[in-house]
């Protein structure tokens, strides 16, 4: 098992509740037709699925869609929105764990390449992915880039959200590309206070993990809806691919890089 923290039953009970807001069609809808243009008539792999938030959404848009996830009760939300027998969930973790078949897309979204804490295994993340894939194929990341230029001298702590309902906070192991994010959630029975840990990695080393795995950038934009990506950008979405079969696409690459 990789290093990444395993979420529990009851992370997976509260988890679609707490995060309402990327349910949302102006959320929702653009990462879903993004990823169906680039899986075409062909399948779809997530890694790290979750309970499933995008992956059913892109399964109900006419994908056929298969997850890999490392926590159990996180998969099992997956089958209470659709069958198992039409959006498969292999247990495992997304550095190593194989499925059978190849894909024309494999895809991570919101952080979750962070979840895994050590460089080499988020290398392998990308050499997991592009096991999987068929030739032309894609690997697509969707990850926030680190807010180091909020921390002025002596400060080890960002804030992202302050809410009624929320507070949260970043801190950071610069040593050691670390963050761990704190937040504190207003429940029916008071406040919960939770935390988990990440390593943040930026776009450009990513680059460098694609080109270990074989891999080519062909895209990067700041959202789901291919803004451009500008240095107040908080998060990348990321296209590579395989070399072979590559047929350059007009409307992928419209405001992108390549």
């Amino acid at each position: 098992m990789t290093s990444s923290e395993l979420w529990t039953a009851a992370d997976a009970e509260r988890y679609d509740a707490e995060d309402a807001a990327m349910f949302s069609p102006e959320v929702l809808g653009p990462t879903v037709d993004f990823l169906a243009d680039l899986a075409g008539d062909g399948r779809a792999l997530e890694l790290a699925i979750g309970t499933g938030r995008v992956g059913v959404a892109l399964h109900r848009h006419g994908v056929p869609v298969t997850g890999i996830e490392l926590s159990e009760p996180m998969a099992a939300k997956v089958h209470t929105k659709v069958d198992p027998a039409d959006l498969p969930v292999v247990i495992g973790d997304m550095a190593t764990t194989r499925v059978e078949g190849e894909f024309t897309l494999v895809y991570l979204v919101y952080n979750t390449i962070t979840n895994l804490l050590t460089q080499a295994e988020q290398v392998e993340c990308f050499r997991n992915a592009a096991r999987h894939l068929a030739a032309g194929g894609r690997f697509v990341v969707e990850c926030g880039i680190p807010p180091l230029r909020f921390l002025p001298p002596g400060q080890v702590a960002v804030p992202f959200d302050v809410s009624d309902d929320h507070l949260g906070f970043d801190t950071f192991d610069l040593t050691r590309q670390l963050l761990t994010s704190h937040h504190v959630t207003r429940t029916e029975d008071g406040w919960r206070r939770g935390e988990s840990t990440h390593r943040f990695v930026w776009p450009a080393e990513m680059d460098l993990m694609a080109t270990i795995a074989g891999l080519e950038l062909e895209a990067r934009f700041a959202g789901w809806d291919r803004t451009p990506l500008t240095d107040d950008s908080g998060s990348a979405v990321s296209v590579w691919r395989t070399p072979s079969g590559y047929v350059e696409s007009d409307t992928l690459m419209r405001d992108g890089v390549h």
